[in-house]
């Protein structure tokens, strides 16, 4: 069993939390306007390019702990900064029911 704490219908993402998107949601790029997009059942959101860098690695096999420390080497950024801003990322959009662990 990992950190995670399930509690129902709710996820609580922690370090061990392997986030990744449901089936019905769809993280596109938009060549037309030339942004990403996440394709929900009617609607459209644009995340920022700092969600679109996490969200890109929620495989569903990377744990928020394995993304932080990609980002963190990938932007020569403290990993531990990464990850707390990676949770609260993937936080708010768990409770919004945008990402499963």
């Amino acid at each position: 069993m990992t950190n995670e704490h399930k509690s129902p219908g709710r996820l609580i993402v922690g370090r061990e939390t392997r986030p990744k998107l449901p089936p019905y949601l769809k993280l596109r790029h938009d060549a037309g306007r030339g942004r990403w997009v996440l394709l929900a059942p009617e609607r459209i959101l644009t995340p920022d390019q700092t969600a679109v860098a996490v969200l890109q690695l929620c495989d569903g096999n990377r744990t928020v702990e394995e993304i932080a420390a990609k980002l963190a080497e990938e932007y020569s950024a403290p990993a531990d900064v990464i990850a707390a801003d990676v949770v609260e990322l993937l936080q708010d959009l768990a409770d919004k029911g945008y990402i499963k662990g």
